[in-house]
């Protein structure tokens, strides 16, 4: 099933990430076919979906970790491969082991492991500096010394931002960056993502299991569903009748005091129908 993107969203300069007939499978399992994608600089997408629709495999193609079974890909204008500083990466949020010594800024600083500064004095405090300036960003410069462990997982999901930013990348991959955050915590972390690429024209493709929480943020959305796909603004995508074609099932989308609740689709629908009934 290809996505239709009308024209006027099409890039008009060299997109941050494209997918030309991209297919994925594992053995007789597809999880995507035909994914024709255009993400644009400065471009907020959304990637939703249930458990095992291929999102965090589609991460994995981009980080240059997992080929594609059919199609292309580009990120930045290259294919994709490890180390490629023009690419940030947020992983899922998970509490670092307390015992962990190494600091705030060592944390942030192994964004820039594997690119080289240039020798001597000079190239050392130019990486000093870049990540002086990571963790100004992201407000974290009052704890860059203090072990990382002993952060609360707010804390560390800054220092992780700071970390995919340290390279000043094009592309910025976030794969469910909030999960296990508190919703206070779950509003930072997307407004830093968020002023990111505002400020520096940086694309973002944000891996998430609810849109709530980024939805005044998202540009566009793509909805992965057991080898179906829909791409489209958050009015286009979730809506009744585009979920349960995706679905194959009665869904339905309900909008609750500027939230979007999806109510019926397999492994969703009890936790966002639990949502609906507290709003309502």
């Amino acid at each position: 099933m290809t996505a239709q993107i009308s024209a006027a969203d099409r890039p008009t300069r060299q997109g941050a990430v494209s997918l030309r007939g991209a297919r994925l499978a594992y053995g007789d399992r597809v999880l995507w076919d035909e994914l024709d994608l255009d993400v644009r600089p400065g471009e907020f997408l959304a990637v939703l979906g249930p458990n095992g629709s291929g999102k965090t495999s589609l991460m994995r193609v981009l980080l240059g970790l997992q080929p594609l079974s059919g199609g292309t890909v580009e990120v930045a204008g290259a294919p994709p491969g490890r180390g490629n500083r023009r690419i940030g990466y947020i992983p899922q949020q998970r509490a670092l082991d307390p015992a962990l010594t190494l600091r705030g800024r060592d944390l942030v600083g192994l964004g820039l492991d594997g690119h080289r500064w240039g020798l001597g004095l000079r190239g050392r405090a130019r990486r000093r500096e870049r990540v002086a300036e990571a963790l100004a960003s992201v407000g974290a410069t009052e704890y860059a010394d203090t072990p990382a462990g002993l952060l609360s997982g707010g804390e560390q999901q800054r220092l992780r931002v700071a970390q995919a930013l340290v390279g000043d990348p094009d592309v910025l991959l976030c794969d469910e960056p909030l999960l296990s955050l508190d919703l206070a915590h779950q509003r930072v972390v997307s407004d830093l993502i968020d002023a990111r690429r505002r400020a520096a024209d940086t694309a973002v493709l944000f891996v998430t299991h609810e849109i709530n929480p980024v939805l005044p943020l998202v540009d566009r959305v793509l909805y992965l569903v057991d080898g179906r796909f829909r791409v489209g603004t958050p009015a286009e995508v979730m809506t009744s009748a585009t979920l349960s074609e995706l679905y194959r099932t009665t869904v339905e989308v309900v909008r609750v005091r500027g939230q979007i609740h999806v109510v019926g689709a397999q492994g969703v629908c009890e936790d966002q129908a639990h949502h609906v009934a507290e709003d309502a």
